[in-house]
Parts: C-alpha cells; structure tokens; sequence
C-alpha cells in the first residue's frame, strides 16, 4: 500500500509490541477487550464499527481525498488519494490505512447496540486460519452476548456481506 511499516504497524503488530512491552492491554469495552484477545492469539488485525454510526454501506476503497476522518484527538482530517480507506455512503472514511487507524465515528460504546467485526489476512496460512477466528470470535460473542452473531468469510468471488 506504500506504507512505510514502522510507521504504520497494522493493528496485530501493534497490539503485540504492546503486549509484549507492558505485559497486559488496557480494559476499553468488553467487545473491543474480547477482539483485541483474539487478535493477539491469531496475529490477525481485528475491527470493530458501530453500525448505527455506519451510513449505507460500508466499502473498503481507494480514497479520493474528499473524504473526512474523525480522528480520536477530535480532529478532522482528510485521508491521502489512493490511501486505503473503509468508506460509508455519506464519505466518512471509518478506517484508515486499511484497518490501521479507526475512526472515533464509529468506534464501539456502551450505548453500541449492533456492530461489525472485521479481521483480515493476507498471509499464507490465511485460508486455514480465517475459519477458526471467526469460529472463536463468534463462540465468545454467542457466549456473552444473547443474539447470535452472522458470519462470513469474504474473497473475491464473494466481496460483500450483508448487515
């Protein structure tokens, strides 16, 4: 993505320096702390967007840099032409540098009622490891949560998934 990758760690990388520099994850929200464990036992960068704050669908695309960003500081910003961005139907870009900066527009809260999780991979065990995350993301939230979670595995010859 051009990318210098010391200075954009994807969300995995990230989590693990942290981990292994302080020994524990700061407590966020039970959904997020749920994720970011399972990020960590899989290596495997994990999303989570508030759908109530999702306008229409959410796309992963190529920015055209009209889009806006709500970074956590509450500053706007405006994502770079061509930088990798999840985008709603209203142009705000939900994540960042793929899924390596999250918007605070979307970001889980105690009054989130429905959310989307997102893990990606593009290693080469991903066909075989994809499964089992989503097998355990989903075991954990079936357990704590009472609806049921759906799930899908996207690829390219299934891209969407229905929320």
């Amino acid at each position: 993505m051009g990318l210098k990758p010391t200075q954009y760690r994807c969300a995995s990388e990230a989590l693990l320096r942290r981990f292994r520099k302080e020994g524990t994850l700061p407590r966020i929200h039970p959904l997020i702390d749920l994720c970011n464990a399972i990020s960590l036992a899989f290596a495997t960068p994990i999303a989570v967007f508030d759908t109530g704050r999702i306008a229409g669908n959410l796309e992963v695309r190529y920015a055209d840099g009209t889009e806006t960003y709500l970074a956590f500081s509450g500053e706007e910003e405006h994502p770079e032409p061509n930088e990798v961005i999840f985008a709603d139907a209203e142009g705000r870009a939900h994540a960042r540098r793929w899924t390596n900066r999250q918007s605070a527009t979307s970001a889980i809260r105690n009054e989130t009622i429905s959310a989307l999780i997102v893990a990606e991979a593009v290693h080469d065990a991903a066909g075989a490891d994809m499964p089992l995350l989503v097998e355990a993301v989903a075991a954990e939230v079936k357990a704590a949560w009472p609806q049921a979670p759906r799930t899908s595995i996207l690829s390219a010859s299934s891209p969407r998934f229905e929320f």
